[in-house]
């Protein structure tokens, strides 16, 4: 009888371990949607053949343009990414021969959502406290040198440095940005820039058996045109 009883406790202590470790590796693999891939310019090599016409003057992000945030996450071992998105961006860029000269964007966080109700929890609330900080911004505070002004379909990759602002916290960043110009009117410019939670105050995402990294990144895609 008691060898019977210790039977059945190491098999429920496997199931137990099988439904822990195993249960969220099903579902992350099989179940959970993946991921959406980083924000980033699209190049047609193909169409790159019109002349690169002027783009001297200010542009304003239109419609389309979208930005967010991207953490990796640990649930029970099992590594996954958290990415919430909106389209709630406005913005605009000066330019002046092949230097942007001044730019900024502004980012609704009140409007950033994920595909999980509970993490937009947690991020409206005691991580992003947008009901007091509702809106993120940066601001350029040094020229992007564009090296030319591409032609239709073209890419091109440059550094940007300027001021970012998250929950009244203002730090200098620096980071890669593309550019693709897609009509003689329009064009988009796309980046991360990487966050370290503890440099704006932002209080650590994980909760419950989510664990994450002390960094993430904030993506954006803006479609400007004239």
């Amino acid at each position: 009888m008691t060898r019977n009883w210790k039977r059945l406790l190491l098999i429920g202590v496997a199931v137990a371990v099988v439904l822990v470790v195993g249960g969220p590796f099903v579902y992350i693999h099989f179940f959970q949607d993946k991921a959406p891939a980083p924000l980033t310019v699209s190049a047609s090599p193909q169409a790159a053949t019109g002349a690169a016409v002027p783009a001297d003057g200010t542009w304003k992000a239109a419609s389309g343009s979208q930005a967010g945030y991207r953490v990796k996450e640990v649930l029970f071992g099992q590594n996954t990414e958290a990415v919430g998105r909106t389209n709630g961006v406005t913005g605009d860029l000066t330019i002046a021969g092949t230097k942007a000269t001044k730019g900024s964007f502004t980012v609704d966080l009140t409007t950033v959502k994920s595909d999980k109700d509970r993490r937009d929890q947690q991020f409206q609330g005691r991580i992003m406290e947008t009901a007091k900080y509702p809106k993120a911004t940066f601001t350029l505070t040094e020229p992007i040198d564009l090296g030319s002004v591409p032609a239709v379909g073209a890419k091109i990759n440059a550094k940007a440095t300027g001021n970012l602002t998250l929950k009244a916290e203002t730090r200098k960043v620096t980071f890669d940005v593309a550019a693709s110009r897609t009509a003689p009117g329009a064009f988009d410019v796309s980046g991360s820039i990487p966050v370290k939670f503890a440099d704006w105050k932002i209080a650590n995402p994980s909760f419950g058996p989510i664990q994450t990294q002390d960094n993430g990144q904030v993506e954006f895609l803006l479609k400007f045109t004239k």
